[in-house]
């Protein structure tokens, strides 16, 4: 019983460290999502500037989606890293 109650310590902080490690990624993640959405708007509104509050808008709704997938790619991380 000994060498499986090593194993299995070793799994959970192996768990706990991806936990945190994929915590991190959807953070970055979504912070190059952003900027790329950002990216894209400004580029439209530059060829198109007339169209610039219909593309805003579309940018910031975009965005919070983006920040809202991130939330819980994160939660989930730090979710793996408590329990």
């Amino acid at each position: 019983m000994s060498l499986l109650n090593t194993v299995l310590l070793q799994a959970d902080g192996l768990a706990k460290g991806l936990g945190a490690v994929g915590a991190g990624i959807a953070a970055l993640a979504a912070g190059v999502g952003i900027g790329q959405i950002g990216k894209g708007a400004v580029e439209a509104i530059s060829r198109q500037p007339e169209a610039a509050g219909d593309i805003r808008s579309n940018m910031v709704l975009t965005a919070a989606f983006v920040e809202g997938v991130a939330f819980l790619g994160v939660i989930a991380g730090i979710l793996a890293v408590v329990l």
